[in-house]
């Protein structure tokens, strides 16, 4: 009902980045067409596998189907009642904890020809992904962006070295424009990125920018400083799946907006927040990276995990992508949040990210 009341106030395609929206659907749900408000371009509607096969589900789900709407079978274990829902289904869900390669084997056997995606959910690590793509996943659900193969006795690359440099330049109270045009100029890309930002949609200027000069002076410090951070964050992530950028943006974004609930400093908790997906783009430990960083103590604390002040936004936000409901109201409750605020700083931050990893990617 939450997501049904959401999509009406704020669209669905706001919440999910533009992309399709797995949602789960109870037998009511789709039996009394509450789901047919939900946009059938953009959604995928999950049958639970607490959900019976009973004939008004069936039916239902022909007629959902014939509409346009996409079906997926959702923690999926073959039984031979589910049939005449596999012949609807579009996706197949499967839990990757629960079950063993030959379970898995003797599913996609059975399933052989028929035009079904197959999804492995409870992905965990990059071991398990790797597997999943061997054995013909081709959709993932699950931590293992957050939770890469990390490399303990890897040095920080020297270039990479040079970018925290210019994070420690962008954190004085006065930028050097000088210096900060020369650590720029270093690396062609990070200058690239920093031009095509500057010139974008998001900033709505009346001019072109063409140098790190101009830039600065007609953004302003403040907004100078968060668009060499996207450029940096940009550059980091390398080779490693956009969806981590993505959730870099996400965070750094909500720990700003929502910062001021709180009386955090905004750009202090924007570079908390982004840079916490750290050793997911680099593929070190955070007890690594850290003391590099050109940030406070309590800042670099909060990185590690420390549950400081500090790290209150960041806290709620890593337990709202966990979905664990109960920790949010924990951490609401115990510093004087507003949940709606929360809320709607998270739909914006979502937003935002969105449009920043189309300019930088």
């Amino acid at each position: 009902m939450t997501i049904l009341d959401n999509t009406v106030m704020f669209g669905l395609e706001k919440l999910t980045g533009g992309l399709p929206a797995f949602v789960n659907c109870t037998l009511d749900a789709l039996t009394e067409e509450l789901v047919e408000i939900l946009p059938k371009d953009m959604t995928v509607l999950e049958i639970l596998e607490t959900v019976e096969p009973i004939p008004d589900l069936i039916a239902a789900c022909r007629r959902l189907k014939a509409s346009g709407y996409r079906l997926a079978l959702d923690d999926f274990v073959w039984e031979r009642k589910f049939d005449p829902l596999v012949e609807l289904a579009d996706y197949i869900k499967v839990d990757f904890g629960l079950t063993g390669p030959k379970e898995r084997l003797r599913l996609f056997q059975r399933l052989r020809g028929r035009p079904i995606a197959m999804l492995a959910e409870k992905v965990e690590t990059q071991e398990e992904y790797q597997q999943a793509r061997t054995e013909g996943f081709t959709l993932f659900q699950g931590y293992y962006f957050c939770r890469p193969v990390l490399m303990n006795n890897r040095k920080i690359p020297s270039n990479r070295m040079g970018h925290f440099e210019l994070l420690k330049l962008l954190q004085s109270d006065d930028i050097d424009v000088h210096e900060a045009s020369r650590m720029m100029k270093r690396d062609a890309s990070m200058t690239y990125r920093l031009l095509r930002l500057a010139n974008s949609p998001m900033y709505a200027l009346h001019m072109e920018i063409r140098s790190i000069q101009t830039a600065l002076l007609v953004l302003g410090e403040k907004t100078f400083r968060r668009i060499v951070t996207l450029a940096i964050a940009s550059d980091l992530n390398g080779e490693q799946p956009l969806e981590i950028l993505r959730m870099a943006f996400l965070r750094g974004r909500f720990c700003e907006l929502a910062s001021e609930r709180c009386g955090l400093d905004p750009g202090e908790q924007y570079l908390l927040g982004m840079l916490s997906m750290l050793p997911a783009m680099m593929l070190m430990p955070m007890e690594n990276l850290a003391p590099t960083l050109p940030l406070r103590d309590e800042i670099k604390s909060a990185l590690k995990g420390a549950a400081n002040r500090e790290r209150v936004l960041l806290g709620w936000l890593e337990s709202h992508e966990r979905g664990d409901w109960a920790t949010c109201d924990t951490v609401v409750e115990a510093n004087g949040l507003c949940e709606l605020e929360m809320v709607a700083c998270y739909r914006s931050a979502l937003e935002w990210a969105g449009a920043a990893l189309k300019l930088t990617a």
